[in-house]
């Protein structure tokens, strides 16, 4: 038996066609094999993901984020006024990894009570607000 998808009128055939293509079927059993039921498990929306994906996903977000940006000039400059590199570099190591272990206590917190949805749009707020103070810093300091 030949079963289309698609309307009578659009296929092409007629309704006498359909009735003998039935006639002729020696297949009656129209008992449909029936496989046994599995529950179906939605992916959520945030895969998990590796975490070395997580890691360098990190590590070339920051590092470019702190490329040229005023605490990268002071740890040049201080380093050049100290003669000391790698206590500066010890220095602003440690800065820098007690402000990282900030933020991502604050953002563990912060993701505990709140909707990554909220999370986001909170953020690109937060970031909307900064660009515009500074703008407005720019324009208004000539």
């Amino acid at each position: 038996m030949k079963l289309d998808s698609a309307p009578l009128e659009i296929s092409g055939i007629s309704h006498t066609e359909i009735e003998l293509e039935l006639e002729d079927s020696n297949d009656f059993n129209l008992t449909p094999a029936i496989a046994p039921v599995r529950p179906v498990i939605a992916d959520s929306p945030q895969k998990q993901q590796s975490a070395l994906v997580v890691f360098g996903t990190t590590f070339v977000t920051i590092f470019l984020a702190e490329i040229g940006d005023k605490t990268q000039l002071s740890t040049l400059l201080m380093s050049a006024q100290s003669h000391s590199p790698w206590v500066v570099f010890i220095g602003s190591a440690a800065a820098l990894i007690t402000t990282s272990l900030l933020g991502v206590l604050l953002g563990s917190w912060i993701a505990s009570r709140l909707s990554p949805k909220t999370v986001e749009k909170s953020a690109g707020v937060m970031l909307l607000v900064i660009s515009l103070m500074l703008f407005w810093d720019v324009f208004t300091s000539h």
